[in-house]
């Protein structure tokens, strides 16, 4: 047993979570991420893309015409055997070439489809890997994007980067476009992990982009970690956090790595050292970094979520305005989001719509003048109750029965949703929930299992298939 302690500035009281290695074995089970209600899975491909986009209309002319913006480049000059991402090799020019056209395709469709009024409240780039663009390609999409699109005074925009490919000159044709926040592909700065996931990054490369970003005006700097990795400890982990810190990011991602080799087979690759850390030592890992972070002046989001107490995040938590979408917690999620590029989804409050993930399939439906929508949803009511229900136990941590019946059109919760509360209480058993006289509490620990928890409220979740669709929540 070993006990994780974290400061709430509002109480000013110390919160201790306390966990056993067999209550993580229990529960470190194969679940959803709950970036999305319902998620990916429940897609469909009988849905006509023409409806998709209907709803999706309706949906942003609700909001005033504001949207988010999710702009998918998939090049990637090196595979990273871990990645579950959506990317193809950046070596051929042409093949960026027609990307890049197929591309301003989708943006003047798009527009004619949801309307030629559309401001932009948030543009996040997204990969595989942005900055495996050259300037000039980052000029070019700029353009097209602008020409397109009204941008709001305050918008938004973030690039994800890897410090291996993000140059001064790439760099610098970001900040052109209007970019204020990146997020670094860092994972681990041990030379044997990065060796054994073919991801070789010297710390003074990522120190220098940094310094980089830094210098050309970013006002926000993110890394990305990843633990459970081959050859991965809790000593070389925390190592790795003293690189990172001595960096200080603004957020931090801190992500389970999810082996899934059947949707991606390189991961098989990792596979050939057997150098995973076991479950003990994977939680002894996390144990590491929730400690040295929350001790270091972070604030705990969520789940996998750290940031500043100045952050955006971290005031959002606080004031319970946190959102979760596809890019993870944000201040930014009740925007619908319409996403560009091959694999990228498109989010509205009533509708999903997901493009063709084969480069040549995107490509082919816009040269023939045909949005490459090809699955989505369109939510039914209680889709929608259910999802208002489990993004609010992940973003504040509880619920309060009353108010989420009244929120939700008036109904007895407590009853309505009693098949989904008597779901809880092992976990209550067990101390990751606590049932009050207003509705339930998620305790310290439970935080580590926030994923379980809105298991119990996921109408479509089967635990007897979820072996083959999902990575483990732990």
């Amino acid at each position: 047993m070993f006990t994780i302690a974290g400061t709430r500035k509002e109480t000013q009281n110390v919160d201790t979570m306390n966990v056993d290695f067999e209550l993580v074995k229990k529960y470190n089970v194969p679940g959803p991420r709950y970036t999305s209600y319902p998620t990916a899975l429940q897609f469909r491909d009988d849905v006509p893309a023409r409806s998709l986009l209907c709803v999706m209309r309706d949906d942003i002319v609700a909001c005033g015409n504001a949207v988010s913006l999710y702009v998918h480049i998939p090049f990637c000059r090196h595979l990273c055997w871990y990645c579950g991402c959506t990317n193809v090799p950046a070596g051929d020019a042409a093949v960026a070439e027609r990307y890049i056209i197929a591309l301003e395709r989708e943006i003047s469709l798009r527009k004619n489809e949801l309307g030629s009024e559309l401001i932009v409240q948030q543009l996040h780039f997204g990969g595989g890997t942005p900055s495996a663009l050259s300037p000039e390609q980052i000029d070019r999409i700029s353009d097209m994007l602008h020409r397109a699109f009204r941008f709001a005074e305050d918008a938004e925009i973030s690039v994800e980067m890897d410090p291996r490919t993000a140059s001064r000159e790439v760099i610098a044709a970001f900040r052109r476009l209007g970019c204020s926040r990146a997020s670094l592909g860092v994972q681990d700065l041990n030379a044997e992990v990065q060796l054994a996931i073919h991801r070789v990054q010297p710390f003074p490369v990522v120190r220098e982009t940094v310094e980089a970003l830094r210098e050309a005006g970013f006002s926000s700097v993110n890394f990305d970690l990843i633990y459970g990795l081959p050859h991965q400890t809790a000593e070389s982990f925390s190592k790795t956090l003293d690189g990172v810190l001595s960096l200080s990011p603004d957020r931090l991602s801190v992500f389970s790595y999810a082996h899934v080799p059947w949707i991606k087979p390189q991961q098989k690759l990792l596979e050939r050292a057997n150098a995973f850390p076991s479950p003990d030592e994977k939680l002894a890992i996390l144990k590491t970094a929730i400690e040295k972070l929350t001790r270091s002046g972070y604030v705990y989001i969520g789940m996998d979520h750290f940031a500043k107490e100045g952050d955006e995040l971290a005031t959002a938590l606080r004031e319970r305005r946190l959102q979760r979408n596809f890019e993870g917690y944000s201040t930014h999620a009740g925007l619908p989001i319409v996403g560009l590029g091959m694999s990228s989804i498109s989010q509205s409050a009533r509708s999903f719509s997901q493009n063709e993930k084969d480069l040549d399939g995107y490509i082919s439906a816009l040269e023939a003048g045909t949005l490459p929508v090809v699955k989505g949803l369109v939510l039914t009511e209680e889709d929608c109750r259910r999802r208002e229900i489990i993004m609010r136990v992940m973003c504040d941590l509880e619920l309060d029965f009353s108010a989420m019946g009244r929120k939700l059109g008036g109904i007895d919760f407590a009853e309505k949703y009693r098949d989904s509360l008597e779901k809880l209480r092992p976990l209550a058993d067990d101390g990751l929930v606590e049932f009050c006289d207003s509705g339930l509490k998620v305790t310290q620990t439970g935080r580590l299992f926030i994923r379980n928890i809105a298991m119990a409220f996921d109408a479509y979740f089967s635990p007897s298939a979820a072996g083959t669709r999902h990575s483990k929540t732990v």
